[in-house]
């Protein structure tokens, strides 16, 4: 059976047309109004497959994940030419940072800059503080840094911003930073991301700890980072006790040790 996150419904099927997220934010959703598996970041670029009552049903570019976004988050391409690098971000009304502020913007989240005006970036949502911008020509090097950047995040299923992110959306949102290539749930990024390696120890800095739905980042042989429900928020923790209480809550041993 063909999994319906990646591949397209064929009875779905009716048009392809190119087009981008300009909401700050958008749930992708499984069905027109219903569940929430993940969500589409400004600047994200789409095909749409049909529309159909204010929803737009639609497949990813950076992930192939398919689903389903109301009409009124997506718009024309821009060419992007670069990422918002911060945490999180405003673009403003002028390149001012008193001047009243337009829209957030997550990390990760892709901007056309077309001017500049002192320490701010213009776009076409508005003025962007320069050093919350980097050109997509250079990507970051560390996944564990990029996700460091999003420390105290509240978890949320299927998040992934800085307002709300879970334990796969933490991973993708440091990977893409990267300009690597990374799938949208945990399960996928079990059989997607990087060479198994043997159980036991041996934790480097970005390998990726897996357990029955969760991953999480190592940092150190030490310590890993993750989004989890526990905290309900994006925090450190040293690994062996993340391991023995996810065992003792029931949700089993670490089922993959893999290495990017």
């Amino acid at each position: 059976m063909s999994d319906a996150r990646l591949h397209p419904d064929p009875a779905l099927c009716l048009e392809r047309r190119a087009a981008q997220v300009t909401a700050a934010l958008c749930d992708l959703c499984r069905g027109p109004g219903g569940k929430r598996d993940r969500q589409l970041l400004y600047g994200d670029l789409v095909t749409i497959l049909s529309e159909r009552d204010g929803w737009s049903y639609l497949q990813a570019e950076k992930d192939g994940y398919c689903g389903h976004v109301r009409s009124a988050a997506l718009g024309p391409v821009q060419k992007a030419t670069h990422y918002v690098s911060a945490p999180a971000s405003h673009a403003y009304a002028a390149a001012d940072f008193k001047s009243p502020d337009l829209i957030g913007l997550s990390l990760n989240s892709r901007v056309a800059v077309t001017d500049h005006s002192g320490r701010f970036c213009e776009t076409p949502v508005g003025f962007i503080p320069e050093m919350h911008l980097t050109p997509l020509s250079a990507p970051a090097t560390d996944p564990t840094e990029v996700a460091a950047r999003l420390l105290g995040t509240p978890y949320l299923w299927g998040g992934n911003s800085r307002w709300g992110i879970d334990c796969s959306g933490l991973v993708q949102a440091a990977l893409h930073a990267c300009a690597l290539p990374c799938p949208g749930d945990s399960d996928l990024q079990e059989t997607q991301l990087g060479t198994l390696r043997a159980s036991g120890g041996d934790f480097r800095r970005n390998d990726l700890l897996f357990w029955k739905g969760h991953v999480a980042l190592v940092t150190d042989a030490r310590t890993l980072i993750h989004a989890t429900a526990n905290v309900m928020a994006v925090t450190f923790e040293p690994i062996a006790e993340a391991i023995a209480r996810i065992e003792a809550a029931g949700d089993g041993p670490v089922t993959a040790h893999r290495r990017l």
